[in-house]
Protein backbone atom coordinates (compact mmCIF):
# COMPACT_ATOMS: atom_id res chain seq x y z
CA UNK A 1 0.00 0.00 0.00
CA UNK A 2 2.89 2.62 1.10
CA UNK A 3 4.60 1.61 -2.38
CA UNK A 4 1.37 2.71 -4.33
CA UNK A 5 0.78 5.40 -2.39
CA UNK A 6 4.70 6.75 -3.23
CA UNK A 7 4.23 6.22 -6.66
CA UNK A 8 0.60 7.83 -6.90
CA UNK A 9 2.62 10.95 -5.04
CA UNK A 10 5.33 10.81 -7.96
CA UNK A 11 2.73 10.67 -10.59
CA UNK A 12 0.99 13.77 -8.99
CA UNK A 13 4.74 15.74 -9.02
CA UNK A 14 5.19 15.08 -12.51
CA UNK A 15 1.71 16.04 -13.60
CA UNK A 16 2.19 19.21 -11.59
CA UNK A 17 5.77 19.91 -13.41
CA UNK A 18 4.42 21.38 -16.56
CA UNK A 19 1.61 23.70 -14.74
CA UNK A 20 4.21 25.02 -11.97
CA UNK A 21 4.96 28.03 -14.13
CA UNK A 22 1.22 28.76 -14.45
CA UNK A 23 -1.23 30.50 -12.98
CA UNK A 24 -3.13 29.78 -9.63
CA UNK A 25 -5.99 27.01 -10.66
CA UNK A 26 -7.84 24.23 -8.82
CA UNK A 27 -6.03 21.76 -11.00
CA UNK A 28 -2.86 23.02 -10.24
CA UNK A 29 -3.75 23.26 -6.60
CA UNK A 30 -4.93 19.95 -6.24
CA UNK A 31 -1.73 18.28 -7.91
CA UNK A 32 0.89 20.25 -5.94
CA UNK A 33 -0.82 19.75 -2.69
CA UNK A 34 -1.49 15.96 -3.19
CA UNK A 35 2.22 15.09 -4.42
CA UNK A 36 3.65 15.87 -0.43
CA UNK A 37 -0.03 14.77 1.45
CA UNK A 38 0.43 11.78 -0.31
CA UNK A 39 3.96 11.46 0.74
CA UNK A 40 2.45 12.32 4.37
CA UNK A 41 0.06 9.44 4.23
CA UNK A 42 2.74 6.91 3.36
CA UNK A 43 4.93 7.81 5.93
CA UNK A 44 1.84 7.50 8.46
CA UNK A 45 0.70 4.37 7.23
CA UNK A 46 4.36 3.10 7.04
CA UNK A 47 4.91 3.19 10.97
CA UNK A 48 6.95 6.39 10.03
CA UNK A 49 8.55 9.10 12.98
CA UNK A 50 5.52 11.23 13.89
CA UNK A 51 7.74 14.34 13.27
CA UNK A 52 8.14 13.06 9.79
CA UNK A 53 4.39 12.73 8.92
CA UNK A 54 3.77 16.27 10.83
CA UNK A 55 6.73 17.91 8.67
CA UNK A 56 5.43 16.02 5.70
CA UNK A 57 2.17 17.70 6.37
CA UNK A 58 2.78 21.15 7.29
CA UNK A 59 4.82 21.36 3.76
CA UNK A 60 1.56 19.60 1.92
CA UNK A 61 -0.19 22.40 4.05
CA UNK A 62 2.29 25.14 2.63
CA UNK A 63 1.89 24.02 -0.78
CA UNK A 64 -1.59 24.73 -0.89
CA UNK A 65 -1.19 28.05 0.35
CA UNK A 66 1.58 29.17 -1.70
CA UNK A 67 -0.23 27.68 -4.81
CA UNK A 68 -2.62 30.09 -4.78
CA UNK A 69 -0.57 33.01 -5.46
CA UNK A 70 -2.34 35.79 -3.40
CA UNK A 71 -0.12 38.09 -0.41
CA UNK A 72 -2.42 36.93 2.23
CA UNK A 73 -2.25 33.23 1.35
CA UNK A 74 2.02 33.15 0.40
CA UNK A 75 2.53 34.75 4.38
CA UNK A 76 0.70 31.39 5.71
CA UNK A 77 2.03 29.61 3.37
CA UNK A 78 5.72 30.86 4.25
CA UNK A 79 4.54 30.09 7.98
CA UNK A 80 3.99 26.45 7.70
CA UNK A 81 7.03 25.62 5.73
CA UNK A 82 8.99 27.20 8.41
CA UNK A 83 7.05 24.95 10.79
CA UNK A 84 7.42 21.87 8.59
CA UNK A 85 11.10 22.83 8.49
CA UNK A 86 11.27 22.86 12.61
CA UNK A 87 9.57 19.77 12.75
CA UNK A 88 12.47 18.21 10.28
CA UNK A 89 15.18 19.83 12.45
CA UNK A 90 13.64 18.04 15.78
CA UNK A 91 13.27 14.77 13.85
CA UNK A 92 17.06 15.19 12.72
CA UNK A 93 18.20 16.01 16.33
CA UNK A 94 16.02 13.31 18.08
CA UNK A 95 17.03 10.41 15.93
CA UNK A 96 18.63 7.53 17.72
CA UNK A 97 21.55 8.19 15.50
CA UNK A 98 21.91 11.66 16.11
CA UNK A 99 25.35 13.41 16.80
CA UNK A 100 26.27 16.93 17.38
CA UNK A 101 30.07 16.14 17.14
CA UNK A 102 29.06 14.83 13.54
CA UNK A 103 28.47 18.45 12.59
CA UNK A 104 32.36 19.69 12.38
CA UNK A 105 33.53 16.10 10.53
CA UNK A 106 32.19 18.41 7.79
CA UNK A 107 33.50 21.39 8.14
CA UNK A 108 32.58 22.61 4.72
CA UNK A 109 29.11 21.97 4.31
CA UNK A 110 28.56 23.76 7.51
CA UNK A 111 30.53 26.79 7.13
CA UNK A 112 29.46 26.94 3.51
CA UNK A 113 25.98 26.96 5.28
CA UNK A 114 26.89 30.21 7.16
CA UNK A 115 28.05 31.72 4.48
CA UNK A 116 25.23 31.03 2.77
CA UNK A 117 22.97 32.41 5.16
CA UNK A 118 24.84 36.01 5.25
CA UNK A 119 25.03 36.47 2.02
CA UNK A 120 21.49 35.15 0.97
CA UNK A 121 20.06 37.93 4.37
CA UNK A 122 22.07 40.53 2.56
CA UNK A 123 20.88 40.45 -1.10
CA UNK A 124 16.94 39.37 -0.16
CA UNK A 125 16.77 42.14 2.64
CA UNK A 126 16.82 45.20 0.39
CA UNK A 127 14.25 43.38 -1.84
CA UNK A 128 11.85 41.71 0.72
CA UNK A 129 9.89 45.19 1.04
CA UNK A 130 6.93 44.44 3.49
CA UNK A 131 7.85 40.59 3.79
CA UNK A 132 11.83 41.82 4.60
CA UNK A 133 11.04 40.44 8.59
CA UNK A 134 9.78 37.05 7.36
CA UNK A 135 12.20 36.08 4.89
CA UNK A 136 14.78 36.86 7.69
CA UNK A 137 13.30 35.00 9.94
CA UNK A 138 13.00 31.88 7.74
CA UNK A 139 16.39 32.01 6.48
CA UNK A 140 18.32 30.37 9.78
CA UNK A 141 15.24 28.21 10.01
CA UNK A 142 15.96 26.66 6.46
CA UNK A 143 19.80 26.63 6.84
CA UNK A 144 19.28 25.47 10.69
CA UNK A 145 17.75 22.20 8.87
CA UNK A 146 20.94 22.12 6.96
CA UNK A 147 22.78 22.46 9.93
CA UNK A 148 20.91 19.53 11.94
CA UNK A 149 21.13 17.43 9.35
CA UNK A 150 24.92 17.05 9.69
CA UNK A 151 24.14 15.31 12.72
CA UNK A 152 23.42 12.32 11.26
CA UNK A 153 25.57 9.91 10.05
CA UNK A 154 25.82 9.05 6.18
CA UNK A 155 24.92 5.07 6.52
CA UNK A 156 22.18 3.20 5.52
CA UNK A 157 19.11 4.89 3.99
CA UNK A 158 19.64 7.89 6.40
CA UNK A 159 22.72 8.73 3.50
CA UNK A 160 19.77 10.29 1.27
CA UNK A 161 18.86 12.67 4.24
CA UNK A 162 21.67 15.15 3.78
CA UNK A 163 21.52 15.51 0.07
CA UNK A 164 17.94 16.02 0.37
CA UNK A 165 18.20 18.69 3.23
CA UNK A 166 20.47 20.39 0.48
CA UNK A 167 18.06 19.97 -2.53
CA UNK A 168 15.22 21.30 -0.07
CA UNK A 169 17.47 24.53 0.65
CA UNK A 170 18.45 24.92 -3.04
CA UNK A 171 14.78 24.73 -3.85
CA UNK A 172 14.22 27.67 -1.29
CA UNK A 173 16.97 29.73 -2.80
CA UNK A 174 15.94 29.42 -6.07
CA UNK A 175 12.45 30.50 -5.19
CA UNK A 176 13.37 33.31 -3.55
CA UNK A 177 15.76 34.42 -5.76
CA UNK A 178 12.77 34.04 -8.62
CA UNK A 179 10.19 36.02 -6.47
CA UNK A 180 12.65 38.71 -5.31
CA UNK A 181 15.98 39.30 -7.20
CA UNK A 182 14.45 38.59 -10.72
CA UNK A 183 12.76 41.24 -12.25
CA UNK A 184 9.60 40.60 -14.28
CA UNK A 185 10.24 39.38 -18.14
CA UNK A 186 14.11 38.20 -17.26
CA UNK A 187 14.81 34.97 -19.26
CA UNK A 188 15.70 33.16 -15.99
CA UNK A 189 11.86 32.90 -14.98
CA UNK A 190 11.20 30.47 -17.77
CA UNK A 191 13.41 27.82 -16.23
CA UNK A 192 13.37 28.26 -12.90
CA UNK A 193 10.12 27.01 -11.81
CA UNK A 194 11.14 23.83 -13.62
CA UNK A 195 14.59 23.51 -10.82
CA UNK A 196 12.46 24.21 -7.68
CA UNK A 197 9.90 21.37 -8.22
CA UNK A 198 12.20 18.61 -8.98
CA UNK A 199 14.33 19.66 -6.04
CA UNK A 200 11.49 20.70 -3.83
CA UNK A 201 10.13 17.30 -4.22
CA UNK A 202 12.81 15.17 -4.49
CA UNK A 203 13.73 16.70 -1.34
CA UNK A 204 10.63 15.68 0.58
CA UNK A 205 10.76 12.17 -1.37
CA UNK A 206 14.46 11.97 -0.20
CA UNK A 207 14.06 12.62 3.47
CA UNK A 208 10.77 10.06 3.11
CA UNK A 209 13.23 7.46 2.28
CA UNK A 210 15.85 8.35 4.73
CA UNK A 211 13.73 7.48 8.06
CA UNK A 212 10.65 5.40 6.57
Amino acid sequence: MTTVLFWLAAACALAYLPLSPRPASTLRSVLKTASVALLAVTALLGAGPLLLVVALLLCAIGDALLSRETDSTFMSGIGAFAAGHLAYIALFLTHPSSNLALIFDQPGYFWSLIILGIVAATLLAPRAGNLKGPVLGYIPIILGMGVAVLTLPETGALRWALPAALAFIASDLILATEKFLLPKGHPALKITPYLVWPLYWGAQAGLLIAFL
